[in-house]
C-alpha cells in the first residue's frame, strides 16, 4: 500500500516514510527543472560525483534517494546533459533511486567501477567534464586526493577535460524549490515554538542554567523528530558584567554555565533539520525582577534597532550583487543611521551553513575573499543573522548586545521572512 501523501507545509514532522517521498519528488523535480539550467550556466556537458561509503562528497547526499543513508562502497554518479534534459546515471553494485544503472557489461568480465565510467565518457564524447573541486568553498570540494586520482587514471587522455563545478555544486545547493521554501516557513515556525517552549517552562530563575537550558532545548527537539545540527547556545548578559573583546568583537561575559537571574537578557541560539532541510534561529528573553511586569525600554529598544538593522541588510540583499558588497552597503547605511552592528548572515538550506555568497562574519566585517566575492542569486535561503550594540540606562549606561538570526528567502518577489521574526522581547517571570 503506497504511504498516505501530505503537505508538508501542514505537518512537520512527517513519518520518516513520507519525509522520503516528499525528497524524492523534490530531488525527481529538481533533476528535470533545475539541473538543465544549472549546468549550461555553468559550461558543463557531464557532472561526475563520486564518492565512498561513509566519505561522501557532501553533494551525493543531494542526489541519492532518501532512503539511501551512504554511499554503498563506492557511488559514482554521472548527470550528463544533452537535448533532451539531464540524463542520470549511476555507477553502482546497487539500484540509485531516479538514476538509470549504468552498462556494465560483466558478460565480458568482471569491471572497476572506473571501467564503466571510462566507457560512459567515450561514448558520451563530453567537451567539459564538471568534478567537485574548489579552493573556496568546502562543500564543493567534496572529491577526495584518491578518487580524483583514479578519476583522472581511468579517463586518460579525455582526462583533459576536467574542470571545477564549483559554480554548479554551489547552484545546485543554494537553489531552493517553492515547496522547499514552503517547508522552510514550517520548519523555521517550529524552531520558534520550541524557543518559546524553553522559556515559558524550562527556566526557573535562581535554579536553571544556561546549559541547563541548552540541553533542554537539544532534547526537545530531538524528541520531536526534528535532530539538532548544532548544539544549541545559551549566552546570558546582566547589568554589571560587561562585554568582553574577543577576536576583535564584544561579546557576553557571563559564563555559560552560570544559574539564570532575575534580570538577565538570555539569548538563544539553535537549528533543527527535517526534510533533508536545516533551519538557523536565534532569540531573546528578559528575566523579570519582582514586581517588574515588562523588560526595561532600553532593550526593547535595543531590539528594535536590531529590526531596523535586519530591515537595512535585507533592502540591500540585491540579486547579482556580492556577499561583500551587500555587507558594505548594509553597514554604510548602519552607519548613517548611528546603529552600531555587526552582520555575518550566510545560506542556508540543505547545509547549515549553506554554500553561496557569505555575508561577513563576527569576527570579521571587511571584505571576505571567495564566498564573498559570490554573487546574490533569487531562490535561495539565508539565515539572516546580525547584532546590535548600544548603551542601556536601565543598566547604569552598560552596553548591551542583541543577537538576531532569522530565516528568510529571497525569490522574484523580494524577501521574506520564513514564519515571523522577533519584535518583541519574550519575558521570563521571575519565578
Amino acid at each position: 500500500m503506497p504511504p498516505v501523501q501530505r503537505d508538508p507545509t501542514r505537518t512537520v514532522p512527517l513519518p520518516l516514510r513520507e519525509q522520503a517521498a516528499v525528497r524524492d519528488r523534490w530531488l525527481t523535480q529538481r533533476l528535470l527543472d533545475l539541473l538543465p539550467g544549472l549546468m549550461d550556466g555553468a559550461g558543463i556537458d557531464l557532472w561526475i560525483v563520486a564518492g565512498r561509503e561513509y566519505n561522501e562528497d557532501p553533494v551525493l547526499a543531494t542526489l541519492l534517494p532518501a532512503a539511501w543513508l551512504s554511499a554503498r562502497r563506492r557511488t559514482v554518479l554521472l548527470l550528463h546533459r544533452s537535448d533532451d534534459g539531464v540524463t542520470p546515471v549511476a555507477v553502482s553494485r546497487y539500484p540509485v533511486g531516479q538514476f538509470v544503472p549504468a552498462a556494465t557489461e560483466e558478460s565480458a568480465g568482471a569491471t572497476t567501477e572506473w571501467d564503466v565510467v571510462r566507457r560512459f565518457v567515450d561514448q558520451a564524447r563530453p567537451a567539459r567534464i564538471g568534478v567537485d573541486v574548489s579552493a573556496d568553498f568546502a562543500l564543493a570540494d567534496g572529491l577526495s586526493h584518491s578518487e580524483h586520482g583514479q578519476l583522472v587514471e581511468a579517463l586518460g587522455h579525455h582526462a583533459d577535460r576536467l574542470v571545477p563545478a564549483e559554480r554548479l555544486v554551489v547552484g545546485w545547493l543554494e537553489t531552493r524549490l517553492p515547496e522547499e521554501i514552503a517547508a522552510l516557513h514550517v520548519l523555521n515556525r517550529l524552531a520558534h515554538d520550541v524557543i518559546a517552549e524553553g522559556f515559558a517552562t524550562a527556566v526557573v530563575p535562581g535554579s536553571t542554567t544556561a546549559i541547563d537550558l541548552a540541553w533542554w532545548l537539544r532534547q526537545r527537539l530531538h524528541d520531536l523528530g526534528v535532530e539538532p545540527w548544532f548544539q544549541p547556545s545559551v549566552t546570558l548578559q546582566r547589568a554589571g558584567v560587561p562585554l568582553v573583546e574577543q577576536s576583535g568583537a564584544l561579546l557576553p561575559a557571563v559564563a555559560y554555565d552560570a544559574v539564570v537571574l532575575p534580570g538577565d537578557l538570555v539569548h538563544c541560539d539553535i537549528g533543527l533539520t527535517s526534510l533533508g532541510l536545516h533551519t538557523d534561529s536565534q532569540r531573546n528573553a528578559y528575566v523579570l525582577r519582582p514586581g517588574e511586569r515588562t523588560a526595561p525600554d532600553g532593550l526593547g529598544e535595543l531590539l528594535d534597532a536590531g529590526n531596523r538593522m535586519q530591515d537595512l541588510t535585507t533592502t540591500e540583499l540585491l540579486p547579482g550583487r556580492t556577499g561583500n558588497e551587500v555587507l558594505a552597503a548594509a553597514r554604510s547605511a548602519a552607519a548613517a543611521e548611528r546603529i552600531d552592528a555587526d552582520v555575518y548572515s550566510h545560506p542556508v538550506g540543505v547545509h547549515g551553513h549553506g554554500a553561496g555568497p557569505a555575508i561577513g562574519r563576527w569576527d570579521e566585517q571587511g571584505d571576505l575573499p571567495g564566498a564573498g566575492e559570490y554573487a546574490v542569486h533569487t531562490d535561495t535561503v539565508f539565515a539572516l543573522e546580525l547584532a546590535v550594540r548600544r548603551s542601556v540606562p536601565e543598566w547604569g549606561g552598560q552596553c548591551v548586545r542583541m543577537g538576531l538570526e532569522q530565516g528568510i528567502a529571497l525569490t522574484a518577489d523580494g524577501v521574506e521572512y520564513l514564519d515571523r521574526r522577533q519584535t518583541e522581547l519574550a519575558l521570563i517571570p521571575a519565578g
